[in-house]
């Protein structure tokens, strides 16, 4: 048997750009060093996934989210030093045209994308996936209003 985990989160952070969105990529240092990805991380005790995301943003960039989504999609993938099937459910927020971003020292650049060249930043066939959902729910149309956090739950 191969057990199933879902111990971590990911969230794609998106900002209006002239009428187009732009999504924000950072990369990595230490674990992944070099990788491009969106912002990821564990689930902490007591934490929902949600707030791990929102806590994960924070944490990796500086900014506090006013909104969050959820993308109704998982990333999924084998990994093998786990010997498990892990399910990382996916995030969505909107940020500010002007949001700054400040970097912790997990990663050492970022760059605010179109999904286009995202996708060829990304390293795995998962993120590339969610990309695309995400550009489809949330860009090319209005997303689903059912999927929207309220973040005082």
């Amino acid at each position: 048997m191969l057990p199933v985990k879902s111990f971590s989160v990911s969230i794609f952070i998106l900002k209006p750009d002239d009428g187009d969105a732009k999504v924000l990529l950072l990369r990595r240092t230490g674990y992944l060093a070099g990788l491009w990805c969106q912002i990821a991380g564990g689930i902490e005790a007591g934490e929902k996934a949600w707030q791990t995301a929102i806590r994960e943003v924070r944490e990796e960039t500086g900014i506090e989210l006013s909104e969050i989504w959820s993308a109704d999609i998982l990333e999924q993938f084998y990994e093998a030093d786990k010997e498990c099937i892990t399910l990382v459910p996916v995030f969505v927020s909107t940020v500010p045209t002007d949001t700054t971003v400040t970097l912790n020292d997990e990663h050492d650049a970022y760059e605010w994308v179109s999904f286009e060249k995202a996708d060829t930043m990304l390293s795995f066939p998962g993120q590339q996936k969610a990309l695309a959902a995400v550009k489809a729910e949330f860009v090319d149309k209005e997303p689903n209003p059912h999927l929207k956090i309220e973040m005082n739950g």
